[in-house]
């Protein structure tokens, strides 16, 4: 990205010479080549060390630590939420497609899908918060009490899990109809099960590997959703933060809460992985 975080540092009207602003690249290791940087910030991370920000004057790991908890928050329920409702209205929608109710709730689930979640969050919040009154306008709480973090907490919620379970929907969909074709599932309709049973104990169960994945994708989607959704509703969380730190170009802070992220997200395979081995017994290692 073009910029200089020195120019942010300094400030634009600061007035320093050429020689001042190198001395001050210098003294952050802006100066050497970029992979001279990038051997010095992994050996840095061996220690423990992920450096200190630029814009806020403070260690970034205890910049992270202080916002990543918010952050998950504010994503852990969406997707426990997302992946609960798109399994469920998924797999009733896959089961019998050419219901109006079926197709419905898919178109729903694609307008929900392409909508920018920052439009949501300003729709949602204009509607429900400034013109009802019924959700505060802004932060992760007031007085700091559960009830009234859960207060600031319900509408942005709402926004990402309506994201979280209109990717669900189309997913768990997808798999039913191809499920629902599979022999076993006939096999059991012939044996007399009835249609709600051969859903729920035979049908569901393998559909409902792909949402695994999903849902461990969607900790990376929904963090980049928390981002705007974050900005919209003025919560300091890792989204603010991330946004802050592209602003001036914090590089340090940016390194290391795309790292937060990312191993967030490896945590998310490792969980599906697991829950691969409930779900498919043909998966599971056999000592």
């Amino acid at each position: 990205m073009p910029g200089d975080p020195v120019a942010n540092i300094v400030g634009a009207e600061a007035g320093l010479e050429e020689a001042q602003l190198a001395a001050i690249r210098a003294q952050l290791g802006l100066d050497l080549p970029p992979l001279r940087q990038y051997a010095l910030y992994l050996g840095a991370l061996l220690r423990g060390d992920f450096g200190t920000s630029y814009h806020f004057h403070a260690g970034v790991a205890s910049l992270i630590l202080s916002r990543i908890g918010w952050t998950l928050l504010l994503v852990g329920p969406s997707v426990l939420i997302g992946a609960a409702l798109g399994a469920f209205l998924g797999a009733r929608s896959g089961w019998n497609p050419r219901r109006a109710g079926s197709r419905i709730s898919y178109a729903a689930a694609l307008a929900v899908s392409s909508t920018p979640p920052y439009f949501l969050a300003l729709l949602l919040l204009y509607l429900l918060s400034f013109r009802l009154g019924l959700f505060p306008l802004k932060g992760f709480y007031s007085s700091g009490g559960f009830p009234d973090v859960l207060h600031h907490l319900a509408l942005p919620v709402t926004v990402l899990s309506l994201f979280s379970t209109a990717r669900d929907l189309t997913v768990m969909r997808g798999s039913m109809i191809r499920e629902k074709g599979r022999p076993y599932v006939t096999f059991a309709r012939a044996k007399g099960a009835a249609d709600g049973r051969a859903l729920l104990r035979h049908a569901l169960r393998n559909a409902s590997l792909p949402l695994a994945t999903m849902a461990a994708m969607d900790l990376g989607f929904l963090f980049g959703g928390a981002l705007f959704v974050e900005i919209a509703f003025s919560m300091n969380g890792m989204g603010t933060l991330i946004y802050e730190a592209v602003k001036a170009r914090d590089y340090p802070v940016l390194q290391g809460a795309f790292l937060a992220v990312s191993l967030t997200v490896l945590a998310g395979n490792v969980l599906a992985d697991a829950l691969y081995a409930v779900l498919d017994p043909r998966v599971r290692v056999r000592q």
